[in-house]
């Protein structure tokens, strides 16, 4: 009896382990697609959407709202991307951003962005490890 209690408990720490190995990684994403909705709203940009100017916030709160209804359906950072920052899901037309009077597609800056940030990570994180 006591040898089946004792695995019953490390099934039970195995499950915990490999559930919690799976949020680290949706941890990672979700942070990422957080840094992405903060530079958006922390930047002095112009966001065109469907042929129409928003202030930073506006753009926000809109790619926020569509990544809530994606919900499970993205994945990545990269994902969020290319199925909701770059383009229109109504329209497909192409999101711009235009910053200190240069205009990028929305992709490309964000991927730039993200990029960034990954490199930024990469190298705190070497700086931790020595």
């Amino acid at each position: 009896m006591k040898y089946y209690n004792i695995m019953k408990l490390v099934l039970f720490f195995c499950f915990l382990v490999c559930f919690e190995s799976g949020n680290v990684v949706l941890a990672v994403e979700n942070e990422e697609i957080e840094f992405l909705l903060s530079y958006i709203a922390a930047s002095d940009c112009i966001f065109k959407r469907n042929n129409k100017q928003h202030q930073a916030q506006e753009a926000r709160e809109h790619l926020e709202m569509k990544y809530k209804h994606a919900g499970k359906h993205i994945k990545t950072a990269d994902d969020f991307i290319e199925k909701i920052a770059s383009k229109s899901s109504i329209t497909r037309r192409k999101y711009a951003v235009q910053c200190t009077g240069v205009e990028l597609s929305a992709e490309q800056w964000l991927k730039q962005a993200l990029a960034s940030h990954r490199a930024f990570k990469k190298n705190m994180k070497k700086k931790g490890d020595k």
